[in-house]
């Protein structure tokens, strides 16, 4: 991947002192606690990564999909977005299933199911990433 020329998204940033393992993570103008469970050592004041990289997934997804049924003016009262992430012997699996609360024909039920395999996180989690990691002064 060419990395030379750039265009800016998004920034945030995680700040993590002595509390084992809560970390204050800032976005944008939000911010929001992350922690681990207890049984790994946290305090499940927040959302675990997984939690939150899950959260991401289904909500852009959902928002993604009412942005599409809304443009289509489809009479879909309610979208919901359950995940599930296993690991396998080849990586990660994400099962995601879709449920609406309105009238859905089949057709549109298939090209729901494209409109939500578009959603900006997903393209990310799926296509070719690279993370550049060094030290700040």
């Amino acid at each position: 991947m060419d990395t030379t020329q750039k265009e800016f998204i998004i920034d945030g940033s995680a700040v993590i002192g002595r509390a084992q393992y809560q970390t204050v993570v800032k976005s944008g103008n939000h911010t929001l606690i992350a922690d681990e469970p207890v049984d790994d050592g946290g305090t499940d004041t927040g959302m675990s990564p997984y939690n939150l990289l899950m959260a991401s997934l289904a909500s852009c997804t959902a928002i993604t999909l009412r942005m599409y049924i809304n443009r289509k003016m489809w009479a879909i009262d309610e979208i919901k977005v359950d995940l599930e992430m296993y690991r396998t012997e080849t990586g990660i699996f994400i099962e995601s299933r879709l449920k609406f609360k309105g009238e859905v024909t089949p057709e549109q039920k298939k090209r729901l199911i494209t409109i939500a395999d578009a959603c900006p996180i997903h393209k990310i989690l799926v296509g070719n990433i690279v993370i550049n990691t060094n030290l700040s002064e």
